[in-house]
């Protein structure tokens, strides 16, 4: 039965973000909100919902470790499975002036996480501070939005434009028009529904699933619950990458760990009676993971804005070595040691190495080509 409400709460909450995205974007387009706009603020929002059902039904239950590993986890498997994907399907080119400024920050942000919880706790006071910034953040993705480029805007249309809908809020006071705008909020609220519910079957099914196999529940909240709020970021990003939509893909990850962080882990903690508890393993590993991986996306936007397939493959082959990482710090295997020493001492420095001679070389090509601009 705990594997059966496991079950069906990812299928709810996969096909309650589908209706909650896609009711919101249309009822925004039907009101005159740009494409752009909508996939900067309402897709990215909606794709975070499954995070934000999840933690917040856990630290109403008590079940604080489950509220933080499904967002460490999901901001970690984000950036590592499926921009890895998504590059492997097809270079992702980042040409979106608001994606380079939003990893920096991604990285910012991360930090904050980390010295609001090197106490042991994210109080209420630290979760405000972190939705302050949500809502500062989604400002600044307006207002910037609004000075996009031709191109990137056209290829937000082909994703997110709807010309029925448009077409149909031309006719505000006819019945066509009313009648789906209220088919529109029909889906809204059916999404939320059907997160309420995937949420709590989740969170029940995994809990009872790891008091079972005597797995922590930040262990399942840093796997199956993460990989599996993850999935309509998947669904989002290899489906723009299949399209050619490579802003898209990028601006997705990025965007939804920005929204993890500062809106599903700031209202989790401020809806929490005592704040959300972070225990000692997130502390000292899974959030510094966090942080590195948040760091390894900065060089690829000195390479050319490029993330390449061998860097998607990179990024795969270490979602699945951070997989493998938690499983066995939670069964406290003797070769433990042995896949620490072989990450750290080997593939994770070879790793830095070869991104710090990548970004050597794209400044070195930036200086001939500014010389040779100067000299003309």
């Amino acid at each position: 039965m705990s594997y059966a409400l496991i079950v069906f709460g990812l299928v709810a909450l996969v096909i309650g973000a589908e209706l909650l995205v896609r009711g919101a974007s249309r009822l925004a387009a039907a009101f005159g909100v740009s494409s752009l706009i909508v996939g900067l603020t309402v897709v990215a929002l909606g794709t975070s919902a499954p995070e934000f059902a999840v933690s917040v039904s856990s630290s109403f239950s008590g079940r604080s470790d489950i509220a933080v590993g499904n967002v460490v986890g999901s901001n970690i498997y984000n950036v590592l499975l499926i921009l890895g994907l998504s590059a492997l399907i097809i270079p992702l080119v980042v040409d979106q002036k608001l994606i380079r400024f939003d990893v920096p920050l991604m990285l910012v942000v991360s930090l904050a996480m980390w010295a609001m919880s090197y106490d042991g706790v994210i109080s209420r006071a630290d979760g405000l501070l972190l939705v302050l910034g949500l809502l500062a953040f989604m400002i600044w993705c307006i207002v910037l939005g609004r000075r996009e480029s031709t191109a990137v805007k056209h290829e937000y249309d082909e994703a997110f434009g709807d010309a029925d809908t448009i077409e149909n809020a031309d006719l505000p006071s006819s019945g066509a028009g009313r009648q789906n705008h209220l088919w529109q909020v029909g889906l809204i609220v059916a999404g939320l529904i059907l997160l309420v519910l995937g949420a709590g079957w989740l969170v029940d099914g995994a809990s009872a699933v790891a008091r079972s196999l005597g797995i922590s529940d930040l262990v399942i909240g840093l796997t199956i619950v993460a990989l599996g709020t993850s999935l309509p970021e998947l669904a989002t990003s290899v489906v723009a990458a299949l399209r050619g939509e490579r802003d898209i893909a990028v601006g997705n990850v990025v965007g939804s760990n920005l929204f993890n962080i500062l809106g599903v882990l700031g209202l989790s903690a401020v809806l929490a009676p005592n704040g959300i508890p972070v225990s000692p393993q997130a502390l000292e590993f899974d959030i510094p993971i966090m942080l590195i991986v948040a760091a390894a996306c900065l060089p690829m936007f000195f390479t050319g804005h490029l993330i390449s397939r061998w860097e998607g493959a990179l990024f795969f082959g270490y979602s699945i070595a951070y997989t493998v990482a938690v499983f066995m710090m939670a069964a406290n295997s003797s070769l433990l040691s042995e896949f620490r020493l072989l990450m750290f001492g080997f593939v994770i420095p070879l790793t830095a190495v070869t991104m710090l001679v990548g970004v050597w070389r794209a400044v070195g090509e930036w200086r001939v080509r500014r010389r040779g601009t100067t000299e003309k």
